[in-house]
């Protein structure tokens, strides 16, 4: 299926196909998509540290002890999904070789 943005394919917003399908399956328009797109990414872009981090800070704004953050952090983190650490091509060569 062609993709709504007459752009060539090098020149289309990152995924313009997600974006396309968004329009196509929802009340969103291109650019509300798009922004849909945007926030999910940047949200599953957290490193572990950052996600520690700012899940740390709005827990304790919230009144929650060290002892009772920990705890909770320790069970959401496995279920969190964070962005890959960056990989040298040596790192990755190992990972593939071994």
């Amino acid at each position: 299926m062609a993709s709504q943005y007459p752009l060539p394919p090098q020149q289309q917003p990152p995924f313009a196909d997600l974006i396309a399908h968004l329009t196509r399956t929802s009340v969103l328009g291109p650019g509300e998509a798009a922004r849909v797109v945007a926030e999910v990414l940047a949200y599953f872009s957290e490193t572990a540290t950052e996600f520690v981090q700012r899940r740390h800070a709005e827990l304790q704004a919230r009144g929650l002890t060290n002892e009772q953050i920990f705890a909770r952090l320790a069970v959401e983190l496995p279920a969190r999904r964070v962005a890959a650490p960056e990989l040298s091509a040596r790192q990755l060569r190992r990972i593939v070789y071994g």
